[in-house]
């Protein structure tokens, strides 16, 4: 028995023309992603020196933002430290734990 022509027809008839949409979306992706690219950089020459200079600085200045960000963090977590230490210091002796036969039985309300 011959197979149904729909089983043929209708992936063809949504198949194909989604495929020729989906390479037209792909090129148009690259020719705008081309129109995006920055200059090229000089490779030689004082220009050339000036620009990676200038990326050394921001790197530097990004990279010192995060050291002093990490060390407010590290202050506000020794703080946190010195707190709990000093509270526990502070804390009275605890009590001498009691069996629970001694204890007997205690009601709570529900």
């Amino acid at each position: 028995m011959p197979p149904d022509p729909s089983l043929i027809v209708l992936p063809a008839a949504i198949g194909i023309p989604a495929a020729v949409v989906l390479a037209f979306r792909w090129f148009r992706h690259r020719e705008h992603m081309a129109t995006l690219a920055p200059p090229p950089e000089p490779t030689h020459g004082l220009e050339a020196r000036l620009a990676r200079l200038d990326r050394v600085e921001a790197q530097i200045e990004h990279l010192a933002r995060a050291v002093d960000a990490v060390a407010v963090e590290v202050e506000r977590i020794s703080e946190g430290q010195r707190f709990v230490t000093k509270l526990l210091a502070e804390r009275p002796p605890a009590l001498p734990d009691v069996p629970a036969a001694q204890r007997g039985r205690v009601v709570t309300p529900h």
